[in-house]
């Protein structure tokens, strides 16, 4: 009955790696449901208990089906928690609790921004109109749609924020596929105009070799020497080729952040000099630009962003220089995974921040020892 829907707020958060109980903690704001009788002159009565019993398990089902259904049923579900309160409210004041929780499960629906916080609007003065008409004190009333609009708000804030970062993963995985998509396609092409034509050579001389050595033998030896010449001169190409594959890690990680950071106006600049790294060395440092730039994007402010790669006495140092807000930094699991990976190889992490620098802003800088280098 409760299996979240795949575009559920539950199977959303879950997707984002939230635990599945994250929204039940909400339900700690029901609590009302149990205090307001302490405000009201007739208090707790048999009529409360057993309009608590009933309604609270309707509520329960209601919050319930919001986070685990679709959006194209979650608004009905918190439509009918609003009926319940309003219904409710000529015998039971704790249901005005119902309606702060229908206002906000609201923006579960597929409601547009405007929409919601017209249907926001329209729910409160119905909300205080009965209120009135029933003679609830303003004091009872007036906290209704102060409450309503701020939490909407933030939530509507909150959800968009969610929206938009996921995405952005969505972005940055095709960009991904579609960066494997072309290297399969480059080592399609180059491995076909390497070993076509030199396998076609190759297969011709050894027939001819083969003719030869009855009538010509020094002329078969001539021709299976220039086979085997062409064979070490492939070789040569294609351990090249491989190499050069193997520096595609690093571009296309490249390639990612600059998607990246442009959808948020970010400029990236690079300057990076052409060197061989083996394969394990090459993904740490890839992994390690991942990290870096998935922090600017998100936390650092920033505006500009230069990636530089450079060879120096000690080997290789990638440094990353942001122009964001800088100041103290605490290494988090994204840092303390960066720098384990690099340590994996001999190498180190370095952060310069504010106190350390000049300029405005934190310089991340990734080193790896000249064992490293292919």
């Amino acid at each position: 009955m409760f299996t979240p829907a795949p575009d559920s707020l539950v199977a959303r958060d879950l997707a984002r790696g939230h635990p599945v109980w994250s929204h039940a903690i909400q339900l700690l704001w029901s609590s009302w449901v149990f205090i307001i009788p302490i405000f009201d002159d007739h208090g707790y009565t048999l009529r409360w208990v057993w309009l608590t019993l009933v309604s609270y398990s309707l509520f329960l089902f209601f919050y319930a089906k919001c986070c685990t259904g679709s959006p194209r049923v979650a608004g009905w579900y918190a439509t009918a928690m609003l009926v319940m309160s309003l219904v409710l409210m000529p015998w039971y004041p704790s249901g005005m609790t119902y309606f702060v929780f229908g206002c906000i499960m609201l923006s579960c629906g597929l409601l547009r921004p405007i929409h919601y916080a017209l249907g926001l609007l329209f729910a409160n003065l119905v909300c205080i109109g009965e209120g009135r008409w029933l003679h609830y004190p303003w004091g009872a009333l007036a906290w209704l749609p102060i409450t309503t609009i701020i939490i909407g708000i933030l939530v509507q804030f909150e959800r968009s924020n969610a929206r938009k970062n996921a995405e952005l993963a969505l972005s940055h995985a095709e960009v991904r596929r579609m960066a494997a998509f072309a290297e399969r396609e480059r080592i399609g092409r180059d491995l076909h105009d390497l070993l076509g034509h030199t396998l076609s050579m190759v297969a011709l001389k050894a027939d001819l070799a083969g003719k030869l050595i009855d009538r010509d033998p020094q002329g078969a030896q001539r021709e299976m020497a220039e086979v085997a010449r062409i064979a070490r001169d492939t070789l040569s190409e294609v351990r090249a080729t491989v190499t050069n594959m193997r520096n595609a890690v690093l571009t296309a990680e490249l390639a990612s952040a600059k998607v990246l950071l442009h959808a948020d106006n970010i400029l990236l600049a690079t300057q990076i000099d052409e060197i061989l790294l083996k394969p394990d060395a090459e993904s740490a440092l890839a992994m390690s630009l991942r990290e870096a730039i998935t922090n600017v994007q998100r936390h650092a402010g920033a505006r500009y962003v230069e990636v530089r790669l450079q060879r120096d006495g000690k080997g290789v140092a990638m440094e990353i220089r942001d122009d964001g807000r800088g100041g103290e930094l605490r290494a988090g699991n994204g840092l303390t995974g960066m720098r384990e990976r690099l340590e994996a190889h001999g190498g180190s992490l370095e952060l310069l921040a504010n106190g350390e620098r000049s300029d405005r802003g934190t310089t991340l800088v990734a080193r790896l020892p000249a064992r490293c280098l292919a």
